[in-house]
């Protein structure tokens, strides 16, 4: 039985921790938070002291952690956990974050002889609750092949975007898009009842139209029109605002270093930067639409 240690169980880590056992992979686990390793260890994980606790015996490392900076803090340097780990070990950093720092840690990986992939995913809280997530993934195609296993019991779908960094910066392009669509849903929508029609007749209507997008066939921002989506929970148990602020700025930051146009993705991004300021940053990034229609 392998022994994998995962590092980070938020919203997203602890759930795609949770489908690990349920496949009968021995897990070593750590995190700040005591209630999210006791969650774990009540699933049969062990509850590690420290990351540097957790690797120990492992054959492979998972990590899924807020930032950029974060990574780095856990991997690099003298007290990092590349230091200590025996060469040949896999390592699988889940985090959202830019690809310049995903780049530099994959080559630190590689001087000490590991083998390193950056794997951000898609499918948000119930994707990974459910094990059906999009594995975006940067790195050698080799090391994805061993890796596969691991991501098969946390997701559905495996792409291989390119080398190190090539699945962050994919990741953020596919959010980068996202956060424009639901805007664009949101403001399509607050027009539409704004003149006398009904959000779900509206919403129908763009599913089988030219419109039709994500947003209006699985994830409506308007209450009531998806039982099952986020706006119908008080934009709830879903992706943050202030996540997808966090993806458009990373767009944005990639716009800029590669000298590429990105004028959407700014609108949209100051959109949310006005939507966080205004209270909303806990909420599902679809409640945005509460800037074009206050509902209270």
């Amino acid at each position: 039985m392998q022994t994998i240690a995962f590092i980070g169980l938020g919203n997203m880590g602890g759930p795609m921790a949770a489908n690990l056992l349920k496949h009968g992979y021995k897990l070593n686990v750590f995190d700040l938070s005591a209630d999210a390793l006791a969650k774990l260890a009540a699933a049969g994980a062990r509850s590690a002291s420290s990351a540097a606790d957790a690797v120990r015996g492992a054959d492979a490392v998972i990590s899924m952690l807020p930032a950029g900076r974060h990574v780095e803090g856990l991997y690099l340097g003298e007290s990092g956990l590349f230091a200590q780990l025996p060469a040949g070990t896999l390592v699988v950093d889940c985090s959202t974050i830019d690809a310049a720092t995903a780049r530099k840690v994959a080559a630190a990986a590689d001087a000490a002889g590991l083998k390193m992939l950056d794997a951000p995913v898609s499918g948000g809280t119930a994707g990974a609750a459910a094990g059906t997530l999009t594995f975006i993934v940067g790195g050698a195609a080799a090391e994805l092949e061993r890796a596969r296993p691991l991501l098969q019991a946390m997701g559905k779908n495996i792409f291989h975007a390119g080398a190190a960094g090539a699945g962050q910066t994919a990741k953020i392009c596919n959010n980068m898009l996202l956060g424009i669509l639901m805007a664009g849903t949101a403001e399509a929508l607050a027009l539409g009842v704004k003149n006398g029609l009904d959000p779900k007749v509206l919403s129908d209507i763009i599913s089988q139209s030219s419109g039709r997008n994500w947003a209006t066939e699985l994830y409506n921002p308007w209450p009531g029109v998806m039982e099952n989506a986020p706006a119908s929970r008080g934009y709830s148990g879903g992706f943050m605002t202030e996540l997808m602020l966090k993806d458009l700025g990373l767009a944005e930051e990639t716009a800029l270093h590669s000298h590429a146009a990105n004028p959407l993705g700014s609108l949209a991004r100051n959109l949310y930067e006005e939507h966080a300021q205004a209270g909303f940053g806990k909420l599902d990034f679809s409640s945005i639409l509460k800037h074009f229609h206050p509902l209270d």
